[in-house]
């Protein structure tokens, strides 16, 4: 496993045209975004996301990244996502990470740091500049309770899915996924963004 950079992910956005969509997720994962850069791009939980997008028309994914789904390997390649009116982000900016090895869950304090929020506002702004309303996607209880709590960010419409990693699509199943196999848990959860993304 390589080892956590915890260097801050940009927010994505697509080369031209408006934004009706934002998704964020909780925070850059250990083997996709935070080796990648890019949001969701090589993370476990990232390529459900992906596929989503690709399948409504709201991103172009290299063939090649389908192959080895890895976040090192995408930078190593140079493979990238083009994203269409869609832009992608994390409610935590960065890994977060005491020792560089071993990923926790972003904390209240560092999703309400100051220089998060504002962060998290002017992505937002960015993502409203068209002038067309603007729908929010979170992925998990974190992403959705810190985007509730955000001062000074435009209008946006708010809609929150389980985080699509194995333990959240397991906490979030009726029974908490007793019985249920983890491929139809991502496939319905698939189904569920693939819907909410097509909302015109």
């Amino acid at each position: 496993m390589a080892r956590i950079q915890g260097h801050p992910v940009p927010a994505l956005f697509p080369e031209a045209g408006p934004v009706s969509v934002m998704l964020f997720g909780e925070a850059p994962g250990p083997r996709g975004a935070d080796q990648s850069g890019i949001p969701f791009w090589g993370d476990g939980a990232g390529i459900t996301v992906y596929r989503a997008l690709s399948a409504t028309g709201r991103a172009v994914v290299p063939e090649a990244a389908w192959a080895d789904w890895n976040g090192a390997r995408f930078k190593a390649l140079g493979l990238a996502p083009r994203l269409i009116g869609t832009a992608l982000s994390n409610a935590c900016p960065a890994c977060p990470t005491k020792d560089g090895e071993h990923f926790h869950a972003p904390s209240n304090k560092e999703l309400l740091a100051p220089a998060n929020l504002a962060r998290l506002a002017s992505e937002l702004d960015r993502a409203a500049e068209g002038g067309s309303s603007l729908r929010v996607i979170a992925f998990g209880k974190r992403a959705e309770w810190v985007l509730g709590r955000l001062p000074g960010a435009p209008p946006f419409e708010l809609h929150a899915l389980p985080h699509p990693s194995a333990q959240g699509l397991l906490q979030a199943a009726p029974g908490k996924g007793k019985g249920l196999r983890l491929e139809d848990l991502r496939a319905e959860w698939e189904q569920r963004l693939q819907t909410l993304l097509n909302i015109s």
